[in-house]
């Protein structure tokens, strides 16, 4: 199965029109047609935005892989408090980040 035709697939388990999904996304419902019909996949810049709108993750969406998966990836946005933790921690040397590591394992129990 293509992208395309993952994407199709999931916004009818979402129980979503190609109407809706394209107001929500800004994609126009020709270019979804395509993905099937002539077997295009969507853009770079659109992958995210289609993650978002149907709340899957990248991974799942490229791959077609089902159930929990370790992907290694995250979303954050800069409005999240992990941004900033983020942000913070990525300008640390590497002894203040293994303190802070050890802070939170503390903190956390792990």
């Amino acid at each position: 199965m293509t992208i395309g035709e993952r994407i199709l697939n999931l916004i009818h388990e979402k129980g979503m029109t190609q109407k809706e999904f394209s107001a929500l996304t800004g994609i126009p419902q020709s270019t979804m047609s395509s993905w099937k019909s002539r077997n295009q996949v969507p853009g770079m810049d659109k992958l995210q935005i289609i993650c978002d709108v149907l709340d899957i993750d990248p991974y799942h969406l490229l791959s077609g892989a089902e159930g929990e998966t370790k992907t290694g990836f995250i979303r954050v946005y800069e409005t999240d408090i992990e941004y900033e933790i983020i942000e913070g921690f990525r300008k640390l040397d590497d002894a203040r980040k293994n303190r802070l590591l050890g802070y939170l394992h503390a903190l956390t129990g792990d």
